[in-house]
């Protein structure tokens, strides 16, 4: 069982990064942190005759790396009630992917993953993250990806997620199902 975290935020060490680490702790993954990247936006060009032109950037790289992996965690803060800008700015760039012809079966090597989504925020996080949480069901549904789980860890200040028992403890669920499968 191959495992991809894709780190979203921008704050070493931040509250998202230390809920994740602590779910992931003792498996094996490979961490994407996004803002290591350098990721353009998308162009939209999906009604241009010319359609989508590469982007000359670091995109693809992180594509062909996550792939292989039977499973994606989406590890983003909540930055005004939804993902990070870095984050969505790499899924947005999906809808050229999916129109590459160097990626002819992306959807359906992407339908075979399972997803988690740990996202991180102050302001009733697990309250108001919840519609950022519906957008990414609806990604992952159009994808085809099976949406296995989520967290909503309550943190606003540095290490303020410690607090946070709740969202430790569902970690620790994930994590022991993920052990537990593979």
């Amino acid at each position: 069982m191959n495992i991809a975290v894709i780190y979203g935020g921008t704050r070493p060490d931040g509250n998202t990064e230390i809920l994740t680490e602590y779910l992931i702790e003792g498996i094996a993954t490979e961490k994407f942190y996004l803002k290591d990247y350098n990721i353009k936006p998308i162009m939209d060009m999906r009604h241009s005759k010319d359609g989508f032109q590469d982007r000359s950037d670091e995109y693809n790289s992180i594509i062909e790396r996550i792939l292989p992996c039977d499973i994606l965690i989406f590890a983003t803060p909540i930055y005004w009630y939804s993902m990070s800008g870095t984050m969505k700015n790499f899924i947005d760039r999906w809808s050229q992917t999916l129109r590459d012809p160097k990626y002819p079966d992306f959807k359906n090597r992407m339908a075979s993953k399972k997803a988690f989504v740990i996202a991180v925020g102050g302001d009733e996080p697990t309250i108001k993250g919840l519609p950022m949480i519906q957008q990414f069901n609806h990604i992952f549904d159009f994808m085809g990806i099976e949406f296995a789980g989520y967290i909503l860890g309550n943190g606003n200040k540095p290490e303020e997620v410690i607090q946070d028992k709740n969202a430790f403890s569902a970690a620790a669920q994930i994590r022991n199902t993920l052990i537990e499968s593979s």
